[in-house]
C-alpha cells in the first residue's frame, strides 16, 4: 500500500474527474463509489475494483489486483462530489449495460427518470424483488453519478440494469411480455388486476410522467389506487409499490 500526499497527483486528478464528469466515466470505463459496505459488495460480487484510496483504518477488504493508497482525509474531501464521504472511495470498471433481453420475466422500465436518487432506489428496490431487468429508457439519471450508486446501497453490483430505446417495447412484446405504462388514463387497468407473469411495467418521469408515445407502444395504462386527495407518488415510491404488486404472490419473496 502506497501513499499519496498531493492534490496534483495523477491518481487523485483522475478519480475526481469519475466523480464530476458522466463523460470522462464513458470515456475510461469506470466509475466512482464511497465506503468499506460498498466495496464489500463489489468484491463480493465480483466487480472489478481498479483503485482504492482510504484515509484512517485501511479497509479489510483488498481487492486483489487494485491499487491501494492511503490519503489524507482532505483528498478524499476533496476527490468525492458527495456532502458527506466516507473515508474510503475507490474506483470500479463499468460492465456492459447492453445485451439480450431474457425470454419472459418482470421488469421495470424508467422512462426518462432523472433524479439520481429515485434512479438508485428503483435498483436497490429491484433487487430487493428479483425483478429480471431494470431497463434505462430515454435521458435517464446515470447510474454510475456517485449520488445513484450510494443510493442502490451495493444493488448496482448485483441487478440486471439495461439500456435501450422505445424499440425495446416492441421486443418484450414479441418475445410474449405484456408492457404496460403507469400513467393515469380513463381506461387505466388496477396494477392489483393485471397478469403479473411476462409483465414489464413502465415508470415515467418525475415532472411530465410517461410520454405519449411510450403509452401508446404499450398494451395499456395501469394504476396504483390512492386516496382522492393525492394525484400521484414520486417515481421510486411508485416503482416499489408495483414491484412489490409484480412479485408479492412469489414463494421466494420472504422464504
Amino acid at each position: 500500500m502506497d501513499a499519496i500526499t498531493g492534490r496534483k497527483n495523477p491518481k487523485v486528478a483522475h478519480m475526481k474527474k469519475l466523480g464530476s464528469s458522466h463523460a470522462y466515466r464513458l470515456e475510461r470505463g469506470e466509475f466512482l463509489c464511497d465506503g468499506e459496505k460498498l466495496l464489500a459488495e463489489a468484491v463480493k460480487n465480483g466487480a472489478q475494483v481498479k483503485t482504492v484510496m482510504y484515509c484512517g483504518d485501511a479497509p479489510d477488504v483488498c481487492p486483489p489486483g487494485a491499487g491501494i493508497y492511503s490519503v489524507p482525509r482532505d483528498i478524499i474531501e476533496y476527490i468525492s462530489p458527495l456532502k458527506t464521504p466516507q473515508n474510503i472511495l475507490f474506483s470500479v470498471g463499468i460492465p456492459d449495460m447492453e445485451g439480450q433481453l431474457p425470454e419472459g420475466g418482470r421488469y421495470i422500465i424508467l422512462d426518462a427518470v432523472s433524479d439520481p436518487g429515485n434512479v438508485g432506489t428503483v435498483i436497490r428496490t429491484a433487487d430487493a424483488f428479483g425483478i429480471d431487468a431494470v431497463i434505462f429508457m430515454g435521458e435517464c439519471a446515470d447510474l454510475y453519478n456517485p449520488k445513484t450508486v450510494r443510493a442502490t446501497m451495493g444493488a448496482v453490483f448485483r441487478q440486471r440494469v439495461l439500456r435501450a430505446d422505445v424499440t425495446v417495447i416492441e421486443k418484450l412484446k414479441d418475445a410474449g411480455v405484456r408492457v404496460y405504462a403507469a400513467a393515469l388514463h380513463r381506461d387505466s387497468e388496477d396494477i392489483r388486476d393485471i397478469s403479473h407473469d411476462n409483465c414489464a411495467v413502465v415508470i415515467g418521469s418525475e415532472g411530465h410522467g410517461v410520454s405519449e408515445g411510450v403509452i401508446n407502444a404499450c398494451h395499456k395504462t395501469v394504476v396504483i389506487p390512492m386516496g382522492q386527495q393525492c394525484e400521484s407518488l414520486n417515481a421510486a415510491s411508485a416503482a416499489a409499490v408495483i414491484m412489490w404488486e409484480l412479485v408479492r404472490g412469489d414463494e421466494h419473496i420472504g422464504g
